[in-house]
């Protein structure tokens, strides 16, 4: 059974919005990021990697190209005027948990979180078969565990399924053709624009009007 978020104890918390590559953020946060943009419940949006891996190597321009159409699709979601950051990690090669750039990152991340006064993180669950987004999962809560603030962590899922048992909550709905007018402008992700690459699968194109959103910890 999924709780309304409306109704839940994060009814009115500040979000902050973690995505593996550019794209994520429309899949798995859309719902989540157009009502916080409405309501000004929004405290940013984390991009951990540079996107390019979904082209080979010798394909210029794809990390640019990214970031522009990332930049249009959280504009669509009515979320033009909040806060990105970039980590800049390269797209499908995640740095080792032990890592001095991923402590590094996480203290960067903590910051912020104080900083912008977060009450909650939205991020890809460490279900998820991609190493970025199980990457993201991590450095999402070890910069919560920095941060000593309380912080709830929940996880979307793009490419798995909501675990049974698990406390859940459901955005208020979003318009599907405001949510697909924003995937739209991923291009790189569904045409030859770039070249040979990646090409999102057209079931992810039926996304649901709601996001359902994982309890993974609240630091209460």
């Amino acid at each position: 059974m999924n709780e309304p978020l409306r109704r839940s104890r994060w009814a009115k918390a500040r979000w902050l919005i973690f995505a593996p590559h550019p794209d994520d953020e429309t899949l798995g946060a859309g719902a989540l990021i157009a009502h916080c943009a409405a309501h000004e419940r929004l405290g940013g949006i984390i991009f951990l990697t540079d996107g390019t891996g979904s082209h080979p190597d010798s394909t210029p321009r794809v990390a640019i190209t990214r970031r522009r159409e990332a930049r249009h699709a959280i504009g669509r979601m009515g979320a033009g005027k909040i806060s990105t950051v970039w980590m800049g990690w390269r797209d499908a090669h995640p740095h080792p948990v032990n890592s001095k750039i991923f402590a590094r990152d996480a203290d960067r991340i903590a910051a912020l979180i104080r900083w912008q006064r977060i009450d909650a993180v939205a991020v890809s669950d460490h279900s998820e078969a991609h190493c970025d987004h199980v990457a993201a999962y991590y450095l999402a809560a070890a910069a919560l565990r920095r941060a000593k603030r309380a912080v709830a962590l929940f996880a979307y899922h793009v490419w798995s399924e909501p675990p049974p048992g698990a406390r859940r909550v459901a955005t208020p709905p979003m318009l599907s053709g405001r949510r697909r007018h924003a995937l739209r402008a991923h291009r790189s992700q569904m045409s030859p624009i770039l070249g040979d690459g990646f090409r999102l699968p057209r079931d992810k194109f039926r996304m649901t009007a709601c996001d359902v959103l994982t309890l993974r910890s609240d630091c209460r």
